[in-house]
């Protein structure tokens, strides 16, 4: 399957792309407009990033691989993160990820049957201040006990 960019979408790389020095700079927001226009980054996508911003494929490959905001296969509607470093670790991330993985019955990278939720274990999402943290798409919940991590599950019915 080919990709390619929307015009509406190649647009907004060649405002991106006065953004930053050299196109390689530009490389994280033209994944993020493809990830919003195909839902994920595939080898085709990497290919067509690579192709638009004259750079190495495996310059997109390892940024795309190396961030946990971009998905190399479909995702649910909601994606939910569960940061179980250290500072999560200590303040109850893993009783949160039962909890989630229970409520949804996912295991890891899992995606429900309806596409409605998916779920991810990340490293760090950058919160250690307000741990236990949970991201839901774009959303960052922090400070969480178990009750608000069933409020959140459940406002996402």
């Amino acid at each position: 399957m080919t990709f390619k960019f929307s015009e509406e979408n190649l647009k907004k790389i060649e405002e991106v792309r006065k953004k930053y020095p050299t196109n390689l700079a530009a490389v994280m927001p033209v994944i993020y407009i493809a990830q919003e226009q195909n839902g994920y980054i595939s080898n085709e996508v990497m290919e067509e990033i690579a192709s638009i911003l004259d750079i190495d494929k495996v310059n997109v490959l390892s940024v795309v691989t190396f961030y946990t905001m971009y998905h190399t296969k479909q995702m649910g509607k909601y994606h939910i993160q569960v940061c179980t470093n250290v500072s999560c670790m200590l303040r109850g991330a893993y009783e949160i990820w039962d909890q989630v993985k229970e409520k949804l019955s996912l295991d890891n990278m899992g995606v429900s049957r309806d596409g409605k939720f998916s779920l991810e274990e990340v490293e760090c999402m950058g919160a250690c201040g307000y741990a236990p943290m949970i991201a839901v798409n774009e959303d960052f919940h922090e400070n969480l006990t178990k009750e608000k991590v069933e409020q959140i599950l459940e406002s996402l019915k």
